[in-house]
């Protein structure tokens, strides 16, 4: 584990949906961490429900409300976005910082955001040898923020919410990203609704979970005084009418259980996924264990060249590359049903020339 400043050299504005684009848009997509099954027909009709009100300006006190209620907050903790990659540009914009540190290998929006806008980013690169597990204690004292994903994209790893606590104190915006969090069964290393940290800022989306990438809806929760700060960054009515409704639903008691229900199929089907991919270890390929998200880090030689053929055979993967403390050699897999993953190992066995 190790501090460096930011460099270019990676794409950070690479995403898996590039995979899927234009001439992949017939792939079988385990490239986008998007659950594939979703939005389901009652989310569905719920949006298009609202879509008779779209001739009022968005009011988002319902949809606060019940984000508000759903983590045993008060509305003064709550900030909808137009997703979470939105938050990201606000903290980037509104927040007064010195040194702002980024752990990694992470989702990489977050210090896009932070040098668009002005700022000097320094890394904290999480190592391989290391589970790619975070100790608190490389992260610089004299950080004003620092950002760290959890469950972290694209790791899958799931860091402990007693040493992410230690990261917090007086002078520190301490800023957790959980936007795979309800994808983890029973949510637990959840800081979620914590109120006793100083500087916490905790970033949800909905999104994932419930198939909405092209809605664009998250929240943030923090202390009153620091969403007040974003909101002054934020444009009028920066979230939709359509994505309010989705918003009010999805945090629900209906929907809460619907989503631990597909945490829990989560996680069997990535123990599917993970068991057919140790079968290729014979091949150098290794998985980061143990995964606690809805995607697996998996290493092998060659895996650009791998990725090629994937591809050529109908499966998007999402390279690794792109991602500061990875490499080449990096690609991530979305977790999927059981009948897709077993398409996909097949298909990865031709590649690898055992079949």
């Amino acid at each position: 584990m190790r501090t460096e400043p930011a460099a270019d050299g990676h794409d950070l504005r690479h995403h898996g949906d590039a995979e899927v684009r234009d001439d992949g848009c017939a792939l079988v997509d385990l490239a986008v961490n998007v659950r594939a099954d979703t939005p389901p027909g009652w989310l569905r009709e719920h949006v298009a429900g609202s879509l008779s009100g779209l001739a009022a300006y968005p009011d988002g006190r319902a949809a606060r409300a019940a984000v508000a209620a759903r983590h045993g907050l008060p509305v003064e903790r709550v900030l909808l976005t137009a997703g979470a990659a939105e938050a990201f540009v606000l903290l980037a914009r509104a927040l007064k910082v010195c040194r702002p540190v980024v752990v990694h290998p992470q989702f990489t929006e977050p210090e896009a955001a932070l040098r668009d806008a002005g700022h000097t980013v320094d890394r904290v690169l999480l190592r391989e040898a290391d589970g790619f597990r975070l100790d608190p204690a490389a992260v610089p004292e004299d950080a004003d923020l620092v950002v760290v994903g959890n469950p972290t994209n694209p790791t899958s790893v799931l860091h402990p919410a007693a040493a992410l606590a230690r990261l917090a104190r007086p002078g520190r915006t301490l800023v957790v990203d959980e936007a795979f969090m309800d994808a983890v069964p029973g949510e637990r290393e959840a800081l979620a609704g914590r109120t006793d940290l100083p500087g916490l800022v905790v970033l949800r989306s909905l999104t994932k979970t419930w198939g909405l990438a092209g809605l664009r809806i998250g929240y943030v929760l923090a202390a009153p005084e620091t969403v007040v700060e974003l909101e002054r960054a934020q444009p009028l009515w920066p979230v939709s009418t359509p994505a309010l409704a989705a918003a009010e639903v999805c945090v629900g008691p209906r929907a809460c259980a619907e989503a631990a229900a597909a945490a829990r199929r989560v996680a069997a089907d990535r123990a599917h996924l993970i068991a057919g991919l140790r079968e290729f270890a014979g091949h150098g390929l290794r998985v980061v264990e143990p995964a606690e998200g809805p995607f697996v880090l998996v290493r092998l030689p060659h895996a650009a060249t791998v990725r090629r053929r994937l591809r050529d055979l109908g499966y998007a993967v999402r390279r690794g590359d792109t991602f500061p403390g990875l490499g080449e050699e990096w690609l991530r897999l979305a977790v999927r049903d059981r009948g897709t993953t077993d398409g996909f190992l097949g298909a990865l066995d031709r590649v690898l020339g055992t079949g």
